[in-house]
Protein backbone atom coordinates (compact mmCIF):
# COMPACT_ATOMS: atom_id res chain seq x y z
CA UNK A 1 0.00 0.00 0.00
CA UNK A 2 2.40 2.44 -1.40
CA UNK A 3 1.53 6.12 -0.07
CA UNK A 4 1.01 9.07 -2.65
CA UNK A 5 3.62 11.08 -0.86
CA UNK A 6 1.69 13.97 -0.28
CA UNK A 7 4.23 15.56 2.19
CA UNK A 8 7.11 13.99 0.97
CA UNK A 9 7.57 13.84 -2.33
CA UNK A 10 9.71 17.29 -3.00
CA UNK A 11 11.85 16.06 -0.21
CA UNK A 12 12.38 12.53 -2.00
CA UNK A 13 12.95 13.97 -5.66
CA UNK A 14 14.95 16.49 -4.65
CA UNK A 15 16.59 16.33 -1.67
CA UNK A 16 19.44 19.04 -1.97
CA UNK A 17 17.35 21.76 -3.28
CA UNK A 18 14.03 20.90 -1.97
CA UNK A 19 14.07 23.47 0.63
CA UNK A 20 14.30 26.71 -2.29
CA UNK A 21 11.41 28.84 -3.48
CA UNK A 22 12.56 27.65 -7.03
CA UNK A 23 12.19 23.60 -6.39
CA UNK A 24 9.35 24.48 -4.44
CA UNK A 25 7.28 26.31 -7.57
CA UNK A 26 9.10 23.74 -9.99
CA UNK A 27 6.92 20.79 -8.10
CA UNK A 28 3.69 23.16 -8.17
CA UNK A 29 4.33 25.02 -4.83
CA UNK A 30 2.58 28.26 -3.84
CA UNK A 31 -0.75 27.11 -6.55
CA UNK A 32 -3.09 26.18 -3.88
CA UNK A 33 -3.14 29.57 -1.52
CA UNK A 34 -3.36 31.23 -5.08
CA UNK A 35 -6.40 29.03 -5.69
CA UNK A 36 -7.24 30.34 -1.88
CA UNK A 37 -7.02 33.40 -2.50
CA UNK A 38 -9.83 33.33 -5.01
CA UNK A 39 -12.25 31.43 -2.93
CA UNK A 40 -14.36 32.26 -0.08
CA UNK A 41 -13.23 32.28 3.22
CA UNK A 42 -15.89 29.68 4.69
CA UNK A 43 -15.86 27.78 1.32
CA UNK A 44 -12.02 27.24 2.14
CA UNK A 45 -13.17 25.85 5.90
CA UNK A 46 -15.79 23.82 4.41
CA UNK A 47 -13.49 21.97 2.42
CA UNK A 48 -10.90 21.42 5.24
CA UNK A 49 -13.72 19.86 6.53
CA UNK A 50 -14.93 17.83 4.52
CA UNK A 51 -11.25 16.39 3.77
CA UNK A 52 -11.41 14.80 7.66
CA UNK A 53 -8.24 16.38 8.09
CA UNK A 54 -7.44 15.62 12.19
CA UNK A 55 -4.56 17.63 13.92
CA UNK A 56 -1.02 15.61 13.19
CA UNK A 57 -0.07 17.39 16.87
CA UNK A 58 -1.17 14.59 19.09
CA UNK A 59 -5.17 15.24 20.27
CA UNK A 60 -6.10 14.61 16.30
CA UNK A 61 -9.12 17.10 16.74
CA UNK A 62 -10.58 18.09 13.35
CA UNK A 63 -8.81 20.82 11.29
CA UNK A 64 -11.68 22.52 10.02
CA UNK A 65 -14.08 22.20 12.95
CA UNK A 66 -11.10 23.88 14.85
CA UNK A 67 -11.25 26.64 12.57
CA UNK A 68 -15.15 27.04 12.41
CA UNK A 69 -14.65 28.19 16.39
CA UNK A 70 -13.25 31.32 15.05
CA UNK A 71 -15.50 34.07 15.08
CA UNK A 72 -16.11 36.02 12.19
CA UNK A 73 -17.76 39.06 13.51
CA UNK A 74 -14.88 40.14 16.04
CA UNK A 75 -13.51 43.20 16.44
CA UNK A 76 -10.12 41.89 17.51
CA UNK A 77 -7.39 40.73 15.16
CA UNK A 78 -7.32 37.18 14.79
CA UNK A 79 -3.96 35.34 14.24
CA UNK A 80 -1.95 31.87 13.46
CA UNK A 81 0.08 29.86 15.33
CA UNK A 82 1.92 26.90 13.99
CA UNK A 83 3.26 25.02 16.74
CA UNK A 84 6.85 23.62 15.42
CA UNK A 85 7.61 23.08 19.21
CA UNK A 86 8.21 19.55 18.36
CA UNK A 87 9.18 18.81 21.91
CA UNK A 88 7.97 14.98 22.19
CA UNK A 89 10.65 11.92 22.76
CA UNK A 90 10.47 10.22 19.91
CA UNK A 91 9.23 12.74 17.28
CA UNK A 92 11.31 14.36 14.65
CA UNK A 93 8.77 14.62 11.89
CA UNK A 94 8.18 18.00 11.68
CA UNK A 95 11.92 18.66 11.67
CA UNK A 96 11.64 17.17 8.83
CA UNK A 97 9.69 19.60 6.87
CA UNK A 98 10.99 22.42 8.03
CA UNK A 99 14.56 21.66 6.69
CA UNK A 100 13.53 19.82 3.35
CA UNK A 101 10.02 21.77 2.52
CA UNK A 102 9.64 24.86 4.42
CA UNK A 103 7.93 26.47 2.16
CA UNK A 104 5.00 23.90 1.89
CA UNK A 105 4.83 24.76 5.87
CA UNK A 106 4.74 28.22 4.71
CA UNK A 107 2.00 27.73 2.03
CA UNK A 108 -0.15 25.96 4.38
CA UNK A 109 -0.02 28.57 7.12
CA UNK A 110 -1.26 31.11 4.59
CA UNK A 111 -4.26 28.63 3.43
CA UNK A 112 -4.93 28.60 7.09
CA UNK A 113 -4.69 32.48 7.59
CA UNK A 114 -7.11 33.51 4.50
CA UNK A 115 -9.50 30.93 5.74
CA UNK A 116 -9.87 32.65 9.23
CA UNK A 117 -9.39 36.59 7.65
CA UNK A 118 -5.83 36.31 9.54
CA UNK A 119 -3.00 38.86 8.54
CA UNK A 120 -0.05 38.20 10.85
CA UNK A 121 0.74 34.58 11.39
CA UNK A 122 3.39 33.33 13.76
CA UNK A 123 5.64 30.21 13.85
CA UNK A 124 6.91 29.07 17.28
CA UNK A 125 9.96 26.63 16.89
CA UNK A 126 11.38 24.86 19.37
CA UNK A 127 14.43 26.30 20.55
CA UNK A 128 16.95 23.78 19.91
CA UNK A 129 15.89 23.55 16.08
CA UNK A 130 19.04 25.78 14.69
CA UNK A 131 19.25 24.67 11.44
CA UNK A 132 15.29 24.32 10.72
CA UNK A 133 14.89 27.91 11.82
CA UNK A 134 17.56 28.68 9.50
CA UNK A 135 16.04 27.25 6.56
CA UNK A 136 12.02 28.13 7.78
CA UNK A 137 13.41 31.98 8.33
CA UNK A 138 15.35 31.65 4.63
CA UNK A 139 11.78 30.54 2.96
CA UNK A 140 10.20 33.34 4.51
CA UNK A 141 12.71 35.93 3.19
CA UNK A 142 12.17 34.18 -0.04
CA UNK A 143 8.91 34.66 -0.13
CA UNK A 144 8.82 38.21 0.77
CA UNK A 145 11.47 39.10 -1.77
CA UNK A 146 8.98 37.96 -4.52
CA UNK A 147 5.79 39.43 -2.80
CA UNK A 148 4.58 36.32 -1.26
CA UNK A 149 4.52 37.74 2.08
CA UNK A 150 3.78 41.50 3.00
CA UNK A 151 1.34 43.64 1.16
CA UNK A 152 -1.21 42.51 -1.47
CA UNK A 153 0.32 38.91 -1.23
CA UNK A 154 0.36 37.21 -4.97
CA UNK A 155 -0.75 40.66 -6.97
CA UNK A 156 -4.35 40.48 -4.63
CA UNK A 157 -5.27 43.02 -1.71
CA UNK A 158 -4.49 40.32 0.90
CA UNK A 159 -1.72 41.72 3.08
CA UNK A 160 -0.46 38.92 5.52
CA UNK A 161 2.74 38.74 6.99
CA UNK A 162 4.85 36.01 9.32
CA UNK A 163 7.01 36.05 12.54
CA UNK A 164 9.50 33.52 13.17
CA UNK A 165 10.20 32.76 17.12
CA UNK A 166 11.98 30.01 18.47
CA UNK A 167 11.55 28.83 22.62
CA UNK A 168 14.34 28.21 24.72
CA UNK A 169 13.77 24.51 24.79
CA UNK A 170 10.83 23.75 26.98
CA UNK A 171 8.58 20.79 26.52
CA UNK A 172 5.53 22.30 28.21
CA UNK A 173 5.96 24.98 25.44
CA UNK A 174 4.38 22.67 23.03
CA UNK A 175 1.05 22.76 24.66
CA UNK A 176 -1.02 25.07 22.79
CA UNK A 177 -1.68 28.00 25.77
CA UNK A 178 1.94 27.41 27.10
CA UNK A 179 3.03 28.29 23.51
CA UNK A 180 0.55 31.73 23.57
CA UNK A 181 1.73 32.20 27.47
CA UNK A 182 5.61 32.32 25.64
CA UNK A 183 4.84 34.43 22.79
CA UNK A 184 3.59 36.88 24.70
CA UNK A 185 7.07 37.16 26.93
CA UNK A 186 5.53 35.20 29.75
CA UNK A 187 6.81 31.94 31.27
CA UNK A 188 5.42 28.91 28.89
CA UNK A 189 2.68 27.78 31.80
CA UNK A 190 -0.80 26.29 30.28
CA UNK A 191 -3.84 28.30 31.24
CA UNK A 192 -6.98 27.29 32.47
CA UNK A 193 -9.83 26.69 29.57
CA UNK A 194 -12.35 27.96 28.66
CA UNK A 195 -12.19 30.78 27.20
CA UNK A 196 -10.35 28.42 24.52
CA UNK A 197 -7.52 29.96 21.79
CA UNK A 198 -10.20 29.93 19.25
CA UNK A 199 -12.02 33.24 21.18
CA UNK A 200 -9.32 34.44 23.43
CA UNK A 201 -6.14 33.41 22.35
CA UNK A 202 -2.85 35.10 21.71
CA UNK A 203 -2.74 38.92 23.17
CA UNK A 204 -6.58 38.59 23.86
CA UNK A 205 -7.56 37.56 20.46
CA UNK A 206 -9.13 34.64 18.60
CA UNK A 207 -6.62 32.23 17.51
CA UNK A 208 -6.03 28.93 15.41
CA UNK A 209 -2.77 26.55 16.52
CA UNK A 210 -2.35 24.26 14.82
CA UNK A 211 0.69 21.72 14.50
CA UNK A 212 3.36 21.93 11.59
CA UNK A 213 2.40 18.83 9.55
CA UNK A 214 -1.41 19.53 10.11
CA UNK A 215 -0.47 22.67 8.28
CA UNK A 216 1.58 20.93 5.57
CA UNK A 217 -1.57 19.13 4.72
CA UNK A 218 -3.51 21.57 3.51
CA UNK A 219 -1.78 22.54 -0.09
CA UNK A 220 -2.76 19.32 -1.58
CA UNK A 221 -5.79 19.43 -0.38
CA UNK A 222 -6.87 22.70 -1.62
CA UNK A 223 -5.55 21.79 -5.17
CA UNK A 224 -6.93 18.19 -5.18
CA UNK A 225 -9.59 18.41 -3.18
CA UNK A 226 -11.60 17.01 -0.35
CA UNK A 227 -12.58 13.64 -1.62
CA UNK A 228 -9.47 12.77 -3.33
CA UNK A 229 -8.06 13.41 0.09
CA UNK A 230 -10.77 11.13 1.06
CA UNK A 231 -9.70 8.57 -0.84
CA UNK A 232 -6.71 8.39 1.28
CA UNK A 233 -6.26 6.34 4.46
CA UNK A 234 -9.72 4.89 6.47
CA UNK A 235 -12.84 6.26 6.74
CA UNK A 236 -12.47 8.12 9.88
CA UNK A 237 -8.66 8.80 9.21
CA UNK A 238 -8.13 9.99 6.10
CA UNK A 239 -5.21 11.01 4.95
CA UNK A 240 -1.67 10.38 5.44
CA UNK A 241 0.42 10.71 8.33
CA UNK A 242 4.22 11.04 8.87
CA UNK A 243 6.25 8.70 11.15
CA UNK A 244 9.10 9.19 13.07
CA UNK A 245 10.72 5.56 13.59
CA UNK A 246 13.33 5.10 15.75
CA UNK A 247 15.04 2.37 18.46
CA UNK A 248 15.91 -0.94 16.95
CA UNK A 249 15.24 -0.84 13.55
CA UNK A 250 17.42 -1.69 10.67
CA UNK A 251 16.25 1.85 8.70
CA UNK A 252 14.81 4.20 11.00
CA UNK A 253 13.56 7.37 9.86
CA UNK A 254 10.74 9.97 8.81
CA UNK A 255 8.16 7.70 6.59
CA UNK A 256 4.97 9.15 5.42
CA UNK A 257 2.08 5.86 5.02
CA UNK A 258 -1.71 6.26 4.42
CA UNK A 259 -3.46 6.01 7.57
CA UNK A 260 -4.60 2.54 8.37
CA UNK A 261 -1.24 1.20 7.55
CA UNK A 262 -0.54 -1.89 8.93
CA UNK A 263 1.61 -2.00 11.73
CA UNK A 264 3.97 -5.02 11.74
CA UNK A 265 4.38 -4.23 7.74
CA UNK A 266 5.69 -0.86 8.69
CA UNK A 267 8.52 -2.49 10.72
CA UNK A 268 9.06 -5.50 8.71
CA UNK A 269 8.63 -3.81 4.98
CA UNK A 270 9.13 -0.07 5.47
CA UNK A 271 12.04 -0.03 9.08
CA UNK A 272 13.95 -3.37 7.67
CA UNK A 273 12.83 -5.24 10.65
CA UNK A 274 14.28 -5.10 14.44
CA UNK A 275 17.99 -4.55 14.70
CA UNK A 276 21.03 -7.05 15.36
CA UNK A 277 18.73 -10.21 15.03
CA UNK A 278 16.67 -9.10 18.36
CA UNK A 279 13.26 -9.86 18.57
CA UNK A 280 10.44 -7.23 19.02
CA UNK A 281 9.75 -6.29 22.66
CA UNK A 282 7.60 -3.72 22.60
CA UNK A 283 6.43 -0.43 20.66
CA UNK A 284 5.55 3.07 21.33
CA UNK A 285 3.68 4.20 18.42
CA UNK A 286 3.04 7.89 18.88
CA UNK A 287 5.79 9.60 21.24
CA UNK A 288 6.70 8.91 24.59
CA UNK A 289 3.35 9.75 26.35
CA UNK A 290 1.29 7.00 24.47
CA UNK A 291 0.82 3.39 26.33
CA UNK A 292 3.24 0.99 25.41
CA UNK A 293 1.95 -1.94 23.27
CA UNK A 294 3.34 -5.70 23.44
CA UNK A 295 4.43 -7.85 20.49
CA UNK A 296 0.48 -9.99 20.96
CA UNK A 297 -1.02 -6.76 21.18
CA UNK A 298 0.83 -5.45 17.72
CA UNK A 299 -0.71 -8.61 15.57
CA UNK A 300 -3.18 -7.22 13.14
CA UNK A 301 -3.09 -3.53 14.32
CA UNK A 302 -3.15 -0.59 12.11
CA UNK A 303 -1.71 2.63 12.19
CA UNK A 304 -4.68 5.00 12.46
CA UNK A 305 -6.44 6.61 15.11
CA UNK A 306 -9.26 4.01 15.56
CA UNK A 307 -7.14 1.22 15.30
CA UNK A 308 -4.63 2.02 17.91
CA UNK A 309 -6.79 2.96 20.07
CA UNK A 310 -8.69 -0.34 19.13
CA UNK A 311 -5.36 -1.83 20.90
CA UNK A 312 -4.97 0.61 24.09
CA UNK A 313 -2.57 2.92 22.75
CA UNK A 314 -2.42 6.11 20.05
CA UNK A 315 -1.49 8.13 17.20
CA UNK A 316 -0.17 11.05 19.13
CA UNK A 317 2.53 12.81 17.45
CA UNK A 318 3.63 10.06 15.31
CA UNK A 319 6.75 9.15 17.41
CA UNK A 320 7.29 5.20 16.77
CA UNK A 321 9.36 4.10 19.01
CA UNK A 322 10.97 -0.04 18.42
CA UNK A 323 11.70 -1.81 21.42
CA UNK A 324 14.41 -5.02 20.99
CA UNK A 325 13.91 -7.31 23.63
CA UNK A 326 17.42 -7.11 25.49
CA UNK A 327 16.15 -3.39 26.43
CA UNK A 328 14.78 -3.38 30.08
CA UNK A 329 11.00 -1.86 30.63
CA UNK A 330 11.63 -0.53 33.67
CA UNK A 331 14.43 1.16 32.56
CA UNK A 332 12.71 2.73 29.86
CA UNK A 333 10.13 4.16 32.38
CA UNK A 334 13.05 5.69 34.26
CA UNK A 335 14.49 7.56 31.54
CA UNK A 336 10.54 9.24 30.83
CA UNK A 337 9.77 10.08 34.36
CA UNK A 338 13.12 11.28 34.40
CA UNK A 339 11.78 13.68 31.50
CA UNK A 340 8.53 14.65 32.49
CA UNK A 341 9.80 15.31 36.70
CA UNK A 342 12.38 17.79 34.65
CA UNK A 343 9.79 19.17 32.48
CA UNK A 344 6.82 19.87 34.47
CA UNK A 345 5.83 23.41 34.76
CA UNK A 346 4.99 22.95 38.57
CA UNK A 347 1.90 24.58 38.08
CA UNK A 348 -0.02 22.04 39.12
CA UNK A 349 0.45 20.14 42.40
CA UNK A 350 -0.11 16.48 41.16
CA UNK A 351 1.90 16.89 38.02
CA UNK A 352 4.76 19.06 39.84
CA UNK A 353 5.06 16.44 42.61
CA UNK A 354 3.50 12.86 41.27
CA UNK A 355 6.38 13.02 37.98
CA UNK A 356 8.95 12.80 40.58
CA UNK A 357 7.80 10.57 42.95
CA UNK A 358 7.23 8.10 40.32
CA UNK A 359 11.07 8.57 38.80
CA UNK A 360 11.99 8.09 42.95
CA UNK A 361 10.37 4.87 42.93
CA UNK A 362 11.21 3.72 39.80
CA UNK A 363 14.42 4.46 40.56
CA UNK A 364 14.33 3.21 43.95
CA UNK A 365 13.13 -0.56 42.54
CA UNK A 366 16.22 -0.53 39.71
CA UNK A 367 18.51 0.28 42.16
CA UNK A 368 17.53 -3.12 44.20
CA UNK A 369 15.33 -1.27 47.05
CA UNK A 370 12.40 -1.63 45.94
CA UNK A 371 9.08 -3.64 47.01
CA UNK A 372 5.36 -4.41 45.98
CA UNK A 373 4.19 -1.52 47.91
CA UNK A 374 6.43 0.81 45.72
CA UNK A 375 4.54 -0.48 42.39
CA UNK A 376 1.18 0.04 44.40
CA UNK A 377 2.05 4.00 44.86
CA UNK A 378 3.38 4.41 41.70
CA UNK A 379 -0.39 3.30 40.28
CA UNK A 380 -1.73 5.21 42.62
CA UNK A 381 -0.25 8.40 41.94
CA UNK A 382 -0.80 7.87 38.54
CA UNK A 383 -4.53 7.70 39.42
CA UNK A 384 -3.76 10.73 41.30
CA UNK A 385 -2.86 12.39 38.04
CA UNK A 386 -4.78 11.35 34.92
CA UNK A 387 -8.22 12.34 34.21
CA UNK A 388 -8.61 16.19 34.28
CA UNK A 389 -6.73 16.51 37.40
CA UNK A 390 -4.68 19.24 35.75
CA UNK A 391 -4.46 22.10 33.59
CA UNK A 392 -3.00 20.41 30.69
CA UNK A 393 -2.10 17.02 29.79
CA UNK A 394 1.34 16.87 30.94
CA UNK A 395 0.34 14.81 33.92
CA UNK A 396 -1.29 12.50 31.78
CA UNK A 397 1.66 12.16 29.78
CA UNK A 398 3.51 10.56 33.01
CA UNK A 399 0.36 8.31 33.93
CA UNK A 400 -0.44 6.52 31.28
CA UNK A 401 2.80 5.32 30.47
CA UNK A 402 3.57 4.42 34.33
CA UNK A 403 0.33 2.19 34.32
CA UNK A 404 0.60 0.56 30.59
CA UNK A 405 4.09 -0.56 31.14
CA UNK A 406 3.23 -1.78 34.76
CA UNK A 407 -0.09 -3.30 33.13
CA UNK A 408 1.84 -4.88 30.13
CA UNK A 409 5.08 -6.16 31.70
CA UNK A 410 4.02 -6.69 35.43
CA UNK A 411 7.02 -9.30 35.73
CA UNK A 412 10.00 -7.41 34.86
CA UNK A 413 8.93 -4.90 37.59
CA UNK A 414 8.42 -7.45 39.96
CA UNK A 415 11.80 -9.07 39.40
CA UNK A 416 13.23 -6.01 40.91
CA UNK A 417 11.44 -5.75 43.88
CA UNK A 418 13.53 -6.94 47.00
CA UNK A 419 10.90 -9.24 48.37
CA UNK A 420 8.62 -12.26 45.77
CA UNK A 421 5.83 -10.02 44.62
CA UNK A 422 2.17 -11.28 44.81
CA UNK A 423 1.12 -11.49 40.98
CA UNK A 424 -2.36 -11.62 41.93
CA UNK A 425 -2.16 -8.70 44.23
CA UNK A 426 -0.32 -7.00 41.47
CA UNK A 427 -2.37 -7.77 39.18
CA UNK A 428 -5.65 -6.04 41.07
CA UNK A 429 -3.64 -3.40 41.57
CA UNK A 430 -3.23 -2.65 37.62
CA UNK A 431 -7.08 -3.53 37.00
CA UNK A 432 -8.55 -1.03 40.15
CA UNK A 433 -6.16 1.79 38.16
CA UNK A 434 -6.49 0.79 34.20
CA UNK A 435 -8.98 3.71 34.12
CA UNK A 436 -6.22 5.74 34.07
CA UNK A 437 -5.61 4.58 30.93
CA UNK A 438 -7.22 6.11 27.60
Amino acid sequence: MAAPKILMKRGLENPESSHTLDAYEEAGGYRSVRRALDMDPEKIVEEVKASGLRGRGGAGFPTGTKWSFIPRDSEKPTYLVCNSDESEPGTFKDRWLLEKDPHLVLEGMMICAIAIDCRLMFNYLRGEFSFPIKRFQAAVEEAYANGYLGKGIFGSDYDLDVVTHYGAGAYIAGEETGMLESLEGKKAMPRNKPPFPAIEGLFGCPTVINNTETLAALPWIIENGAAAYRQIGTEKSPGTKLFSASGHLNKPGVYEVDLGYSLLEFIEQECGGVRGGKKLKAVIPGGSSVPIMTPQECVGAKMDYEGLRERGSMVGSGGFMVIGDNVSVPACLLNLAHFYAHESCGQCTPCREGCGWIEQLIDRLLDGRGTQGDLDRILRLADNMAGGKTICALADAMAWPAVSYIKKYPHEFAELCVEPVDMDALEAAVAAHAHVLP
